[in-house]
Parts: structure tokens; C-alpha cells; sequence
């Protein structure tokens, strides 16, 4: 035997494209070369190859014969028994030599994994191959010393929870223990292990076991793609000796399912407060560091501690990762672009399991060995059962389990294999006659029904209903009138009433609550249904109607209808195209990005419903709904195309919301539906807010965004507009008033004489620039709820981010922020930012956070109810507030020139103490007398008239604005000018212009006095 004949065997396969990623226009990222794969990443080109036992290429290169049989057209393509050949004659040989196997397929939901193995149709997967070559040897066996014996499980893992797929109803009655014994390791007690003759009775029960684990999945809420599937294969070879004794050689063949790979990323969601995986997905994530530790262990020589019981998967998996077993390993792939992070995850995952050593040893003991250790360690748990345990009741009990558990093996042991095959055939034939939802052939031939469709294809057509002429009704519990009960989240106690007229069949909303949805639109009254209309019960029951015989064509395509084509048709009447479709101003449309977000959205469209439903079901206030986030709405440059699907929080009673990422809501999703589960367990619900997958602390909320093209200001032009935020559906959310104003380098405005010609000229200059943001108007966030606030968020250039004050409660107010940026040298890189960028102004909502202020909406504490005029007055008042501004500026240049003045007389007086060569006192002295008394004394006088004139004419404009503010407020105090408010508006024009034209007299005055003079010192 070969050194490495115990190494966990791995292989890998790529699927071909679905619907769904043919729809998208997906590119393939995996090719194989020999035993390689090679993975690309979409977006860098980037590629990174790993190598397996076996690489499987299974994209393209076949065509489907009249049989349905995938049939390879080229060397390169690998069919299900090209993999059967290399992969499953091994688990056949090992277990013909007494090996214990083990075949597990892992992936993401939807790569391929159950095709692999148990395929679809006649296309036959691994499990069934395995048993149809198993029987063909055993009815190929003339030894009569020989006796081959085999018998069949099936269960599932959901939640922790064990269930036996064999046994009707029994996820209703408590799920089944994981027990350990010295000999045998982790066993499932109490799961049922069917003796089988051949392999039809395998398919029988197969088929059984899908029709409960499709009962319990719809009555659990638990989805195949996240539940593990273990069937397992006892092959006993009981071979008489000479001396009439016999031998048996056992194995046991686990063929495992695994969930979808990607459940395993949600658990502990970065950023959320519940960082703790839920016990859904334990088993998934604890396989991934049992496969880890493994990994380790046979690279390291420190002892690696394993967590195998860690979760109830890994204990039943013990003896096949590491234990006593040969393993395979079959990794399925998905080809497309968009699953490239799920892929890479998938190869790193098989990467490591290829490292596992196992120590495979062969099964084989005399049987009457076997039965008389059964008898001796039953001698022993009697006498410690006589002795009271070894402490308590407890150990009681557990000893007498034991013994319970020794006296049944003992039993199946004697008795002989013939009547386990006549007891198990017995139970089959009770099961099947009474099973009243047994349909027959002929009646789904004649009458119109519903067949469910699920995720799983495995899972599609197993659930059937037959609708019988008059009504018939659909409910959660089978009282009253209601005919066919179905249970699942979202379903009332009568949910859809079925009219079967004859001719033709109705379905219509038993309750105005009930979700019924037909062909992708919300059915609220009585609707005609059509042959292959799409039926969707509650929150997640799906079923394709087939009509009447009549309505019926051999060209039906019922394939065509599954699980993704339910979900793109019930987005697509959402509207969910339409927006991603739709950009925002200049925003570009990635189709790539739409493409992944849709794909994305569907996806989550039916956990949503889901977490609905058990919101409602749980008496939560809380609703979820599903957006689409834009990149575009924060990036600067305006050409980010990227988008995402989040997920809308709302509390109904409180109007608190939050915003989701995507995969913070599947981690809550899982916590959501495991206290769904606990609820359903006991019907009680006991949990400490902080562990409330429902509540969260108040958070800010991103309302909306504007963009300001800054390339203006370049060339010296002020920025003074009302821009529109729009939020990342388009909706506007509010209107601001935006002030960006060029200074020079004094902090003054930039006058016409200013004028940048080329923005090259300010490169070395520098730059003073003011934003203002002077007001909001129609908040829409503060509208509907006064206890909240909202605030502005941006950065410009360099700077950090900056942010207003909160305004509380009101949906139109002053802002009054402002903020000077001043830069000493006007650099390329500004100057590039100012061309090719926009500033981003962010308004963010806050909730309930501080005391409300008076939320009446006024006008300087006035509002006349005329929209019209209300703007108008607002207008003048943000007119004489902007005058009043100018007036303040102007006083503080008229202190710098004072000022400047006063620094000219005592350089004056100095110079006169200390005349030096050269200097302008001696100067003065050499003039002729002619030129009168000092120059430099009669420039200072006349600057000081000038200055004089001036403030005179200045305080000459201050009390015409103090006479306007005056008639602000008797028109807003006096009643009687109510009906008069244009007379007032007119009188406010008025005194506005003559202030204007004051104003601009006085500057001009003082302009060409100080030139005047100028002209005069230099002469």
C-alpha cells in the first residue's frame, strides 16, 4: 500500500453556465489543465492555481442525446461516470475490503454539489451508480459461505438538530441524540437503518426521505442550502468458516451533502454588535477549523488540538476526517464571474483538506465475538446499575441507555438477515398504506394541480395537490373547511381559496392579510389562473399550477419554471431592473455592477420575505426591505459605478430605522431563525434585548447626497445655488442653499477686476475660499418624524470630514455654517481637484437623539398660508441678512486702512527723528519750496478725509437697513398688512435698490479718493 493511500483525496469540478449567469453575460474564471485549476480574477487578471488528485472539466464540450444523457463531445470534458470510475469504485473497493469511506461534496448553493452527487434525471450522480454497482455484484455472489448484507440511512443536520429522513414526522417529535462509544466512536442513537434487498428499495427510500426532509424544510423553514444531508451504506460480508463460525467484514459508506459554502461567511458579520454565529451555521464553520486544525497537524509536529465536538456535523464526520476511513472530497465550482470570491473560498478550503492524513484500518471480527463483548459489557452496566450508578440519577439513567442501546444491537445480531429483511418489508407496506397523500398517476392526469419548486432541483415536483371540482381551501391547520394544510412562514390559518369551476380555476386571498402572489404580481381578489402560472403561498411557498388535461401540450417546458426563474420574476415586478437600470445625472450604468446587484438582490429577495414573516410570526415591529446602494451617490469624481444590495430596517411602532449590509442581515437572518426555531419548539419567546437579532441602538442614516462641480472657482466665480439631495433611489430628500465664494488674499470677494482669465494664473498664489451653507428646505426626514434630526457631511481637498450642527425637528431652517479654507499656494494638484472633482455635501439623519426644539415651520415667526409671498419675504430677509454682512466687512476694512494709516504716521515721525542719506525726509529738504508743505503729512491728511466722507456715507447705509429690518417686523406683527403684503414687498424692493446703489456710490467714491491720492504721492 502506498504511503500516501490515506490522504484525504480531493477533486474538483466546474459546472456549466445557469440561466441566471448566461442571463448576465458572466465571463468563465476557471481552466483546468491536467490535475490544475486555474482560477482569474475578473477584475485585476490576476491568476492563481492550485493543484488536486483530480480536476474536472465539466463547463462545455457535451451535447444531451434523445435520452437526456450528458454525452462527452470532447476528451476534455469529464461525465458522471467518468467521475463514478475515478472516484467512486474507490469508495466500492475500500468497502469491499472492509475500509470504512467516505464521500463529501462541498460548495456554494447552486455549484453543483448535488449533481455531483446524486445527479439530475437520468444523468445519475455518485449515490446511485455506487448502489446499482454495489447490488450487481451482490447478485452476482454464488458463494453460499458468503452472506452480503446492506442497509440504508438517511438523515439531516439543521440547526444542530438531527432528523431521520426515514421516519415520517419526526422532526415534529424531537430531534435524535448524538451518543459515543469507545468502539465505534460518535453514533446517531435511534436512527433507523433499513435492511435493503436491492437497489429499487434504495430508491424508495431515497424518494422517501426527500418527500420528509421537503415536508420538514417547508414546516421548519430551513432550506436545503443550508442544512447537511448524510446517507449511509452499511455493507456487512458475513463469511462462514470451515469450523462453522463466522466472520463478519463490515463498512460503513457516508455519502454527505454539505450546506451552501457561502452560509459559512455570515456567521460573526463584521461590524455587527452579535458577533457570535448562530447554531445554524456551527456546523458549517466548525468543519472549516476541524479541516484547518487537520491540515496543521500533519505539517506540524506540535499537537493540534481538533474540535471535533465542536458541532454535531464534525462528531459524525470524525472517523472520516482523520479517523478511521478513506476519504474523497469532491469541491464543485462555479465558472462564473460573479461567484469569483465564493470560488476562491471553495479551492483555498479543498486546498487544505488535500494535507489530512487519515488511518484506515479493516473492519473484521468474529460476530460471536462481538455479541459476547455486547454480553459482558452488559454484565457490567447491570451491577453498576444494582450498585445505584456511579452518582445519582443522572448516571442511572445513562447507564440504562447503555444497556437499552447493547440489547438492540444485540437483537438485530441474532436475529438472522432474512427476518430483518421481512420486518423492514412489512414496516414499508404499513408506512405506504396508510399514507393518505399518496396520489395516484391517473388522478395528477385528469385534475388540475400545484407542484412545489424549491432551491434545491433535488427538492422540485415532490409535494403534489389535486384540486377537485368546487373549492377548495389552503391553510396552516387542517380545521374547518380548510381541505389541503400547509404549513410554512407567512401562512394563515386560511390563506387561498381554490375555485375549480370545471371550465376553468380561480385562486383568491382567503384573508385580506394573506400573501398570494400569481405569475409575479400580488393577487388581492379573484384571479383566473392559467396553465404554468407561478403561485407563490406566504413568505416562501413556491408551486407551478398545472392546468387542465385540455390546457396541456407536449412542448410544455415545466423544466424552464425553477427556483431562479421564480425569483427574477418576482424582482422584475418589483421594479428592481428599472432601478438599476436608471442612473443618476451623469452616473454611468455598469452592467456588470447591475448585473451582480440584481443577482444579489434576487437572492436575498426570499430571505427577506422570510425574516418578515417571522418578524410578524414573533410579534416583532420591525419590516425589511431590500435597496439598492450606489457608489455614485459619494464619489467625488461622479464616475463610480459600483453598486450593492443593503437591507432598510424599520421598527413600525417606533420609526427608528437602520441600514443593513448585506452580510451583517444573513448573519441576523441565521439568529433570526434560530430563535424562529426555539419558538416553535416551546412556543415562548425569552430574550435580552442586547441578544435580540431585531434590535440594534439608533444609528445615523444616510438620507442623501448633491454634487457641486467646483471648476468655477478656477477662474474666480462664486458658487450660489439651491441644490437638490437626492437619495440612492433618485427621490429627493432636500433642497440647501449653497454659497462657495473666491476671497483674495485680504478675505474680500473677488470683484469683475478680479477675473481669472486662465487658472494656471493662481498656480504659487494663494487662495481664500468661503462655503457657506445657509439654509434647509423640505426635508423630507425631519417632515415625517419631529424627533429627528439631520446634518451635513463633506470634505474638501485636503481636509478632514467636516460636519454641520444637528438640526432638530424642523423640515425648513437656517443652517448658518460657514467655513474659510485658505491655502498659501495654489498648487496642481488643487487645481486638478477643482476641475475633475465635485464636493460632495452628505445629509445624514439622526433619531431621537435630543430634545425637540418647536417644530413650526415660520418665517422669522411668521406665515401668512400663501406659499408664494412667503418665499418672497424670505428672499428680502436673507437680502437684508446678506447687507448686513457686506456692512460688517466693510467696517473691518475700514479698521485695516485706519490702521494702515496710523503705522504711516509713526514711520513718519521716526524718520523725521533719525534723518539718514537717502531717506525721504532729505529728500523733502532738497525739493523747491514751491512744492508746498510735506508730502508725505499731506497724504495722510487726505486719506483721513476720504476715510471721513466714507464712514459718513456708510452710516448713511446702515440706517436705511435698520429702516428695512424696521418694516420687516411691523409687517410681520401688524395684522392689517396682511392684505397688504405687496405693498410692503414693493417698499422692501425699493429700499433694497437705493441701499444698492448707495452702497456701490460709496465704494466708487472711496475708490477714486484713495487713487486720487495715490496719484498725488507719487507725483
Amino acid at each position: 500500500m502506498p504511503s500516501n493511500s490515506d490522504s484525504v483525496k480531493v477533486a474538483v469540478r466546474v459546472r456549466p453556465f445557469n440561466q441566471r449567469e448566461k442571463n448576465a453575460g458572466s465571463a468563465c474564471i476557471i481552466s483546468m489543465k491536467g490535475n490544475s485549476t486555474t482560477i482569474t480574477d475578473p477584475n485585476s487578471g490576476q491568476e492563481k492555481t492550485f493543484s488536486f488528485d483530480h480536476s474536472y472539466w465539466s463547463h462545455d464540450g457535451f451535447i444531451e442525446d434523445k435520452d437526456g444523457v450528458n454525452k462527452s463531445e470532447s476528451d476534455h470534458y469529464a461525465d458522471q461516470r467518468r467521475v463514478f470510475s475515478d472516484l467512486g469504485k474507490g469508495v466500492l473497493d475500500n468497502a469491499w475490503q472492509g475500509y470504512n469511506a467516505a464521500l463529501f461534496a462541498y460548495g456554494q448553493t447552486g455549484s453543483g454539489k448535488s449533481y455531483s452527487m446524486i445527479g439530475y434525471g437520468p444523468n445519475k450522480g455518485i449515490v446511485p451508480i455506487t448502489c446499482e454497482e454495489l447490488f450487481k455484484v451482490i447478485e452476482s455472489n454464488k458463494d453460499k459461505d458468503k452472506q452480503l448484507q446492506v442497509s440504508f440511512s438517511m438523515l439531516e443536520i439543521y440547526n444542530e438538530k438531527v432528523r431521520d429522513l426515514l421516519v415520517k414526522n419526526k422532526a415534529e417529535t424531537g430531534s435524535l441524540k448524538i451518543r459515543q462509544d469507545q468502539k465505534m466512536g460518535f453514533y446517531v442513537e435511534g436512527l433507523k437503518h433499513v435492511p435493503v434487498r436491492n437497489y429499487k428499495e434504495i430508491e424508495k427510500l431515497m424518494e422517501q426521505g426527500t418527500v420528509n426532509r421537503t415536508t420538514a424544510s417547508t414546516n421548519m423553514n430551513a432550506t436545503s442550502s443550508r442544512s447537511h444531508m448524510v446517507i449511509t451504506i452499511r455493507f456487512n460480508q458475513v463469511i462462514m468458516g470451515a469450523d462453522g463460525k463466522s466472520n463478519t467484514r463490515s463498512s460503513d459508506i457516508n455519502l454527505v451533502d454539505l450546506a451552501g459554502s457561502e452560509r459559512s461567511a455570515s456567521t460573526g458579520a463584521t461590524g455587527d454588535r452579535l458577533r457570535e454565529g448562530s447554531a445554524i451555521n456551527q456546523s458549517l464553520s466548525t468543519l472549516g477549523n476541524v479541516i484547518s486544525a487537520l491540515a496543521d497537524q500533519a505539517t506540524s509536529k506540535k499537537k493540534v488540538i481538533v474540535p471535533y465536538r465542536n458541532s454535531v456535523l464534525t462528531m459524525l464526520l470524525q472517523s472520516a476526517l482523520g479517523g478511521n476511513s478513506r476519504t474523497i472530497m469532491i469541491a464543485a465550482l462555479s465558472p462564473a464571474a460573479i461567484n469569483y470570491d465564493e470560488t476562491l473560498s471553495t479551492l483555498r478550503y479543498a486546498d487544505r483538506a488535500k494535507r489530512i492524513q487519515n488511518k484506515a484500518v479493516v473492519n473484521e471480527s468474529p460476530t460471536e465475538r462481538l455479541i459476547r463483548e455486547l454480553k459482558e459489557e452488559n454484565a457490567k452496566l447491570l451491577s453498576m446499575l444494582s450498585k445505584g450508578g456511579r452518582g445519582g440519577p443522572d448516571s442511572s439513567e445513562e447507564l440504562q441507555r447503555m444497556l437499552q442501546e447493547n440489547e438492540r444491537r444485540m437483537n438485530d445480531m441474532n436475529l438472522s438477515w432474512e427476518q430483518r429483511l421481512e420486518q423492514a418489508r412489512k414496516e414499508w407496506q404499513k408506512s405506504v398504506s396508510v399514507g393518505d397523500d399518496q396520489k395516484s398517476l391517473e388522478e395528477f392526469q385528469h385534475k388540475p394541480y400545484i407542484t412545489n419548486i424549491n432551491e434545491d432541483p433535488q427538492l422540485s415536483g415532490i409535494i403534489k395537490h389535486c384540486f377537485n371540482k368546487g373549492k377548495t381551501v389552503i391553510g396552516k391547520t387542517k380545521t374547518g373547511d380548510v381541505n389541503v394544510q400547509l404549513r410554512g412562514l407567512g401562512i394563515q390559518p386560511r390563506h387561498a381559496i381554490i375555485h375549480h369551476t370545471g371550465s376553468k380555476v380561480y385562486i383568491e386571498p382567503a384573508e385580506k392579510s394573506a400573501l398570494v402572489f400569481a405569475s409575479g404580481h400580488r393577487v388581492r381578489e379573484k384571479f383566473c389562473l392559467s396553465h404554468l402560472d407561478r403561485i407563490r403561498l406566504g413568505s416562501s411557498c413556491l408551486f407551478l399550477y398545472i392546468g387542465l388535461p385540455e390546457q396541456r401540450t407536449p412542448s410544455d417546458q415545466t423544466d424552464q419554471y425553477n427556483y431562479d426563474y421564480f425569483m427574477m420574476e418576482l424582482a422584475e415586478h418589483e421594479g428592481v431592473t428599472v432601478d438599476l437600470q436608471t442612473p443618476r445625472g451623469t452616473e454611468a450604468v455598469d452592467e456588470a455592477s447591475s448585473e451582480r446587484a440584481f443577482q444579489e438582490y434576487v437572492r436575498l429577495m426570499p430571505l427577506i420575505s422570510e425574516a418578515n414573516a417571522i418578524s410578524e410570526e414573533l410579534s416583532k415591529t420591525v419590516h425589511f426591505d431590500a435597496e439598492i446602494k450606489s457608489d455614485a451617490s459619494h464619489d467625488p469624481m461622479g464616475k463610480a459605478t459600483g453598486r450593492e444590495v443593503i437591507v432598510r430596517v424599520t421598527d413600525t411602532k417606533t420609526k427608528k430605522i437602520w441600514m443593513w449590509p448585506h452580510d451583517k442581515f444573513l448573519h441576523r437572518k441565521d439568529l433570526m431563525d434560530e430563535l424562529y426555531s426555539q419558538f416553535m419548539e416551546d412556543s415562548s419567546l425569552h430574550v435580552a434585548k442586547e441578544k435580540d437579532p431585531f434590535w440594534d441602538p439608533v444609528e445615523d442614516i444616510f438620507l442623501g447626497s448633491c454634487h457641486i462641480l467646483l471648476q468655477s472657482l478656477s477662474y474666480g466665480l462664486e458658487v450660489d445655488e439651491h441644490f437638490t439631495l437626492h437619495n440612492y433611489h433618485g427621490k429627493e430628500e432636500a433642497v440647501m442653499h449653497v454659497q462657495l465664494l473666491p476671497c483674495n488674499a485680504k478675505g474680500q470677494l473677488l470683484s469683475e477686476d478680479d477675473n481669472i482669465y486662465e487658472p494656471a494664473e493662481l498656480l504659487g498664489q494663494p487662495f481664500h475660499l468661503s462655503l457657506i451653507l445657509n439654509q434647509y428646505m423640505g426635508v423630507r426626514w425631519n417632515k415625517e418624524d419631529k424627533s429627528r434630526g439631520v446634518y451635513c457631511r463633506y470634505k474638501f481637498f485636503d481636509s478632514k470630514v467636516l460636519a454641520t450642527d444637528t438640526l432638530w425637528g424642523k423640515s425648513t431652517a437656517e443652517v448658518n455654517y460657514s467655513k474659510d479654507f485658505v491655502y498659501r499656494k495654489f498648487t496642481e494638484d488643487f487645481l486638478r481637484y477643482l476641475s475633475t472633482q465635485s464636493l460632495v455635501l452628505e445629509l445624514w439623519g439622526k433619531q431621537g437623539g435630543a430634545k425637540v426644539e418647536s417644530a413650526t415651520e415660520q418665517t422669522n415667526g411668521y406665515t401668512n398660508g400663501n406659499a408664494e409671498v412667503d418665499n418672497d419675504m424670505l428672499k428680502m430677509t436673507h437680502q437684508v441678512q446678506y447687507l448686513k454682512g457686506e456692512c460688517e466687512d466693510l467696517k473691518k476694512e475700514n479698521f485695516k486702512l485706519k490702521k494702515t494709516v496710523d503705522t504711516q504716521k509713526q514711520a513718519l515721525e521716526m524718520s523725521k527723528a533719525k534723518p539718514r542719506r537717502g531717506s525721504i525726509v532729505e529728500a523733502e529738504k532738497k525739493r523747491p519750496v514751491t512744492e508746498g508743505p510735506n508730502r508725505a503729512v499731506g497724504l495722510d491728511v487726505d486719506l483721513a478725509k476720504a476715510l471721513k466722507i466714507f464712514f459718513k456715507d456708510v452710516r448713511d447705509v446702515q440706517n436705511q437697513v435698520k429702516e428695512m429690518r424696521q418694516q420687516v417686523m411691523e409687517v410681520n406683527q401688524d395684522s392689517r398688512q396682511n392684505g397688504n403684503l405687496k405693498v410692503a414687498l414693493e417698499k422692501q424692493d425699493k429700499g433694497l435698490h437705493d441701499i444698492d446703489n448707495h452702497l456701490a456710490s460709496c465704494v466708487q467714491n472711496l475708490k477714486q479718493t484713495v487713487a486720487s491720492t495715490l496719484r498725488k504721492g507719487k507725483s
